[in-house]
């Protein structure tokens, strides 16, 4: 079931801003990236083996660093990149990604890292039951998978942290500037990590079963799991680089959801979110979880829609609004978003699933920022899931007309290097200037306002807003000249010249609801500041 909610947004003042060009953790300013692989940060208890040995084992946990070669800044933010999977091993997930080598992941770890930052790329614990025909126990399964993904993406931050008190700070890292980053399923765990205060969270209905008594019983329990931090030994869970903090500064979503909207509050990290709206997946708003590759139900999560509709509510995100950005990276997302700062939708087609057949059902897309080699998955190189044999998905078909290229197809038919690199783009052009906010990275040459704009702009208020049919704008002792309103587009919709008081009350002479600005001359300053309509 959808929900929809009321649009707020807390009245903030804005200045402008611009970005120069050539700027360390906006553009790419370095050319080549060292990458340092499989550096164990730890090794825990996985499930993924229980259906070879009938017993969860224990298991060794890899990232792969990520630098700009040649840098010699030694106090970098950290960017830890979650890959997709479905917490399932690679091609027994149904997709040829799932792992910290998936060529798409890849390539955003190396264009981070010539902007300058230092990335880390982890292996996480996999293992759940998609197949099972009882909803309970794939809910059951999969909220404890990506418990235990919690669990690991913080014992990556303490790893770091502790390399910079114990080790002399070997990846030079600044500790106070961490990114939890995540890619499709790697979102769910970017986004429970920087949101799930405690073991206490996960106790709601939906993640509850009952014993065969008919009394509830938690679906994570803390005696079997540990404690969402991962520092408390458990049956499933050894602790990891105890004594270091597990927090991170910064989140950023391609494509995931969250658990729970309860999870989000006010104490938690500016959000980022990059979605497809029509998502198969993935909700964008609030929906039930289906299992790719079967279609099945398995429990209720919010998408980036609502994930950022909650932060805007919250305050969460609003470091953001120190600056107006007129970039076409903002533009082009603030033309889909509804005013809602941190969220970048990527409308895409609806493809036919035969295009001789426009009738048939359509191919929805999840990923465009998503490529794959196709000469080497025509081949079905690993030859995993007897996919052209007895019981796979291409039984009797030969592997040119049915490999894993042309699976992979069905949820991004217009694949291309091209098309995935426009995207990624896109992507670091919307995230960079707002990482600079969310930090507040010295480095980021930004152009302020002068500190009378400052000055100007608190003395400034709208009233009420959101507004309805008018509102008032005051200024206290100040005179106010004129005020234009524009939409986010630049479109001029009202024009007041020749106030000369203090105050001023526009009607909203049927204008649409949404999101606008307020151009308020005073003195010789123009002074933006955000309009709702509702």
């Amino acid at each position: 079931m959808k929900r929809i909610y009321t649009l707020m947004f807390f009245m903030l003042g804005l200045s402008f801003c611009t970005i120069a060009q050539n700027t360390r953790y906006v553009d790419e300013v370095f050319t080549d990236v060292d990458v340092t692989s499989d550096v164990m940060f730890g090794a825990n208890i996985t499930i993924i083996s229980i259906p070879v040995t009938g017993m969860p084992s224990l298991d060794t946990l890899n990232v792969d660093i990520y630098t700009p070669s040649g840098d010699t800044e030694t106090n970098r933010p950290l960017v830890v990149l979650f890959h997709t999977g479905n917490f399932l091993p690679q091609l027994t997930n149904g997709s040829i990604n799932g792992n910290k080598n998936d060529p798409y992941l890849v390539n955003v770890a190396q264009q981070l890292a010539r902007r300058g930052y230092v990335v880390a790329c982890p292996d996480y614990r996999l293992g759940w039951n998609p197949i099972s025909d009882i909803q309970d126990e794939r809910t059951n399964t999969l909220i404890n998978a990506a418990y235990r993904g919690v669990q690991d993406s913080r014992a990556v931050a303490r790893f770091f942290r502790r390399s910079i008190d114990e080790q002399g700070n070997p990846f030079g890292i600044d500790g106070e500037k961490f990114i939890a980053w995540g890619t499709g399923t790697g979102s769910y765990i970017a986004l429970a990590t920087t949101t799930l205060d405690a073991y206490e969270d996960v106790l709601l209905p939906k993640f509850t079963t009952q014993d065969a008594d008919g009394n509830p019983i938690p679906m994570v329990l803390e005696s079997i799991s540990g404690d969402v931090d991962g520092l408390t030994s458990a049956l499933l869970n050894v602790p990891l680089h105890e004594g270091y903090d597990s927090d991170y500064q910064l989140c950023v979503n391609m494509g995931g959801a969250l658990g729970d909207i309860s999870w989000l509050d006010e104490s938690d990290p500016p959000i980022i979110s990059y979605h497809v709206p029509t998502d198969p997946f993935a909700p964008y708003q609030t929906d039930v979880l289906i299992v790719p590759t079967t279609g099945d139900l398995v429990v209720e999560v919010s998408g980036s829609y609502d994930v950022q509709m909650k932060a805007a509510e919250l305050g969460v995100n609003d470091v953001f609004a120190s600056g107006i950005f007129d970039d076409e990276y903002t533009n082009a997302a603030n033309a889909n978003n509804n005013g809602m700062e941190g969220l970048m939708p990527f409308n895409r087609p609806s493809w036919p699933t035969n295009p001789d057949d426009p009738t048939e059902l359509t191919a929805l897309e999840a990923s465009p920022w998503e490529f794959w080699d196709v000469e080497t998955w025509s081949t079905d190189p690993l030859g995993q899931l007897g996919l052209n044999g007895e019981g796979g998905p291409c039984e009797g078909v030969p592997i040119d007309l049915c490999n894993w290229h042309v699976i992979s197809l069905g949820s991004n038919p217009d694949m291309s290097l091209e098309k995935a690199t426009a995207y990624q783009d896109s992507i670091m052009g919307y995230f960079g200037p707002r990482a600079c906010l969310a930090l507040g990275l010295e480095n980021c040459a930004w152009v302020y306002t002068s500190a009378e704009d400052d000055f100007l702009a608190e003395e400034i208020s709208i009233s009420p807003n959101p507004a309805t049919d008018q509102f008032t704008i005051s200024a206290d002792d100040l005179t106010i000249n004129s005020v234009v309103i524009t939409d986010l587009a630049g479109r001029t919709v009202s024009i007041h010249n020749n106030v000369n008081d203090s105050q001023t009350t526009i009607n909203r002479d049927g204008w649409r609801a949404g999101f606008y600005l307020a151009q308020i001359s005073v003195r010789d300053r123009i002074i933006t500041k955000k309009l709702i309509i509702e």
